[in-house]
């Protein structure tokens, strides 16, 4: 007889956005426990919706599978976020996942702006993102990572991450990034690795003219001398970061992408509330 019970999250979310009556509106909505969407807001008028992606289970356990499918219909313009960091728990032996694919029709931004994942020592996790991008759709993303609770002394030391993301326009690859950081004292510590810095974040826009002015932004952005590295794609531009701080990078990431909203989407400055709880 078997006893064994399954504690695993199975959770998922299908969410589509389109154009009624001048606004995007999310007009579908399905989801699984633990994930659930907040009530759409418009704290910037009615063409851009801000979305809320929560999860009930307050962390991620080995076994778990969590999936997320996003369609943004044409010229819709969102914006996305968590209501709070997302903390992997160390593994009972079974890897946790998380699946995100996004669809961005034509004339349609996504700003994918989840907050920070956290990893205990211990956690073995895979995340992949895949982005269909089609003609005049962008994209702007962020991911930041802390490996271990730093702030209780913890270092990845077991364990470890994977991280997959691809963004494609029209069948063609424009950005493909493969991560694995395994736990291990080597990893942590080597300048090849982490450098003892248990803090890393990638900023990515594809799909944007990016002009020689807005790379020079951001590299002045940096005025902390911080370990970060700016680099000009050929259809939008990326940042990583690797440091001791998730508010250093938050702040970093917040300002570059300020600063593109203004420059390039003609939006102001506008924070998501969540953030400033």
């Amino acid at each position: 007889m078997n006893n064994h019970i399954d504690k695993s999250w199975y959770g998922q979310l299908n969410l589509v956005y389109a154009q009624r009556q001048n606004s995007t509106q999310l007009i579908y909505n399905h989801n699984q426990a633990p994930l659930k969407i907040q009530r759409p807001f418009y704290p910037e008028g009615q063409q851009v919706c801000h979305s809320v992606i929560l999860h009930t289970a307050g962390g991620v356990v080995g076994g778990d599978r969590l999936s997320a499918e996003i369609h943004l219909q044409k010229n819709t313009q969102v914006l996305i976020t968590t209501a709070a960091a997302s903390k992997i728990y160390r593994s009972n032996g079974l890897p946790a996942r998380q699946t995100v694919n996004i669809q961005v029709d034509a004339g349609a931004c996504l700003e994918h702006l989840p907050q920070e994942t956290i990893l205990f020592d211990g956690a073995v996790y895979r995340q992949d993102l895949r982005v269909k991008l089609a003609t005049n759709a962008s994209f702007i993303g962020w991911e930041i990572t802390r490996l271990g609770r730093s702030a209780r002394n913890e270092k990845f030391l077991q364990g470890e991450m994977r991280s997959h993301t691809e963004i494609w326009q029209n069948n063609i690859p424009l950005w493909i990034d493969r991560q694995y950081i395994p736990g291990s004292t080597e990893v942590f510590h080597s300048i090849h690795g982490l450098a003892g810095k248990p803090v890393i974040g990638s900023f990515i826009v594809v799909g944007l003219t990016i002009s020689p002015e807005i790379i020079k932004q951001a590299r002045l952005l940096n005025i902390h001398n911080l370990d970060v590295g700016v680099t000009r794609l050929e259809h939008g531009f990326l940042c990583r970061y690797r440091g001791h701080s998730t508010t250093e990078v938050r702040s970093l990431f917040t300002n570059i992408w300020q600063n593109l909203r203004v420059s390039l989407l003609n939006r102001g400055n506008c924070i998501p509330r969540v953030w400033q709880i």
